[in-house]
């Protein structure tokens, strides 16, 4: 063999490699092992509400033990985030998140921050929830409704504290995008997870909050919270009296909060298959569809195709929300 031909030969070697790789994860059973579900989040909010009962369904669909790992750090889930991206892609490392994922690395862009992970690293594998955000504060709070909250604001701005899940995550921006629209400056307080701001907001550390109506409906119902506006377009099954932003005059407050699955984009199409046949069951299974109801969050599953199309129209949504709020930090 001559020296090109040494060379041409060396330079295929990585190809050869990769192929038999892929080879080798489409004819080995998946799973072999237990499958890791990050959750970017504390146990209580959003993401950890879709995961755990995905989760079980999962284990029985699959045959192996589906573990939900609580991988909270970072704004807003982007430690979970890029531990998920950075996983060997071979299905036993899945990440279910929240719509924040694609607004996190424009975040560290508009702060001039390494940027954690891209979306493009991620290959959605299902829709699991999709809820309008809901504004939520103390049962105790003087605010009877949004013009009551709005007219205080307007009295005492940057004074009344409100908690999120993190720096530019979902809650956070859905109440800039409100505080922008009513024209009023609120002091924000960025916690590690939804559940940690709920806790703070029933605690009295903080006295609003935007929420998906999922983790908030046991606290409304027992009446210890009470929740002024909805941010999605029409009114919530679980919440029918409460009025929308939109009824109330704040027509470009739009803002839905989702769960959904992801895995590496590198993922062999077998395995990729597979999940989304064993979440295409899951998210029908009869306990998923009941746990979900009486959380006041009804399944709103989507499979891979039309999960990728949804998350491309949203996260530019969402981008060009993040960009307009600019560093309000």
């Amino acid at each position: 063999m001559n020296r090109r031909e040494l060379l041409k030969a060396a330079a295929a070697l990585p190809l050869a490699q990769a192929a038999l790789s892929n080879a080798a994860f489409a004819q080995a059973p998946y799973p072999s092992r237990n499958v890791t579900m990050i959750v970017p989040f504390p146990p209580g909010g959003q993401a950890d509400l879709a995961a755990r009962p995905i989760a079980q369904a999962l284990e029985r669909i699959l045959g192996k033990p589906v573990i939900v790992d609580n991988r909270a750090g970072g704004g807003g889930g982007s430690v979970g985030n890029a531990a998920a991206a950075r996983a060997e892609p071979d299905g036993h490392t899945l990440l279910m998140t929240l719509s924040s994922l694609a607004v996190l690395p424009e975040a560290d862009r508009l702060f001039d921050r390494p940027v954690a992970y891209e979306v493009s690293q991620f290959a959605p594998i299902a829709r699991v929830l999709a809820d309008p955000t809901l504004l939520a504060v103390p049962a105790s709070a003087p605010w009877k409704t949004l013009q009551d909250f709005v007219d205080d604001a307007k009295k005492r701005p940057g004074q009344i504290p409100y908690g999120s899940s993190g720096p530019y995550g979902t809650l956070h921006v859905a109440m800039e995008m409100f505080a922008a629209s009513a024209g009023i400056k609120l002091l924000h307080v960025p916690f590690r997870g939804a559940g940690p701001a709920l806790a703070a907001l029933l605690g009295g550390t903080v006295q609003a909050m935007a929420s998906a109506p999922g983790t908030l409906k046991q606290q409304v119902d027992d009446g210890k919270m009470r929740v002024l506006a909805n941010w999605g377009a029409e009114r919530v099954k679980s919440f029918p009296d409460l009025p929308t932003f939109r009824e109330l005059g704040y027509k470009d407050v739009e803002f839905y909060i989702w769960a959904g699955l992801f895995a590496q984009v590198a993922l062999p199409a077998p395995i990729m298959t597979r999940l989304r046949e064993a979440m295409a069951q899951a998210a029908k299974a009869p306990e998923v569809v009941k746990t979900f109801e009486t959380a006041g969050s009804p399944v709103a599953y989507l499979d891979a195709p039309e999960f990728a199309k949804f998350v491309a129209e949203d996260s530019a949504r969402l981008v060009a929300a993040v960009k307009k709020i600019g560093k309000v930090e």
